[in-house]
């Protein structure tokens, strides 16, 4: 079997790769921690009656609505469904406000409505300058919610504006989005671990059946 002449197009897909490999990389070193964190924090949250309020831009509201569709459906194994909406599927809402008010204020608007103290807010963006973003993390914080946001590298508006964030230290936008798809998957994986119930526990339970 021959190996694959070189071209612009194969040197331009070995790049993307290595791209995508280091960010990860470095993400596995500064990031998951963050993520596991905030897996357990949702698995307190969510049971408990709170929601998770997600919004995004193109491909990050692609992204944040994959994450709301775990929450409500499942990630691996079957578990009951917890609320999560996306704010940038709900179209009636996101087209009235944005030709009422301004593009700026569709998420805002909806945070400052559906929000209660203790929800969680997920905004995701690849540059964190998004500004109708940016004035949804100050509307939750005002409202008592608290606010995460994935973004790509710091410094950038987003990630200041919200209460704690996860970063992903790449050049390309397309590296961001898809290293932010990891964390949404790996979020779902810590949130789902969070709610098993111990081993000692389900031991336990067994004995007593």
């Amino acid at each position: 079997m021959t190996e694959p002449t070189a071209s612009p197009a194969l040197d331009a897909a070995h790049l993307h790769c290595r791209s995508l490999q280091q960010a990860l990389g470095r993400f596995r070193r500064d990031g998951l921690g963050r993520v596991a964190e905030w897996g357990g924090r949702l698995a307190t949250a969510l049971p408990a009656g709170g929601r998770l309020l997600a919004a995004g831009n193109g491909g990050s509201a692609a992204q944040a609505q994959h994450l709301t569709a775990e929450l409500v459906g499942r990630y691996r194994q079957d578990r009951p469904g917890y609320s999560a909406i996306a704010l940038h599927a709900e179209t009636s809402s996101v087209t009235a406000i944005g030709n009422d008010y301004g593009f700026e204020h569709v998420f805002a608007r909806q945070v400052s409505a559906h929000g209660r103290p203790g929800d969680v807010l997920m905004l995701l963006s690849t540059s964190g300058r998004s500004a109708n973003l940016i004035r949804a993390a100050v509307a939750g914080r005002s409202a008592g919610l608290r606010v995460w946001a994935m973004t790509g590298p710091r410094p950038n508006p987003l990630a200041e504006a919200a209460d704690e964030a996860l970063c992903i230290d790449a050049d390309s936008t397309a590296t961001v989005q898809e290293a932010h798809l990891v964390a949404v998957h790996l979020l779902c994986e810590c949130f789902d671990a969070a709610l098993a119930p111990a081993p000692s526990t389900v031991a336990a339970h067994r004995r007593a059946s």
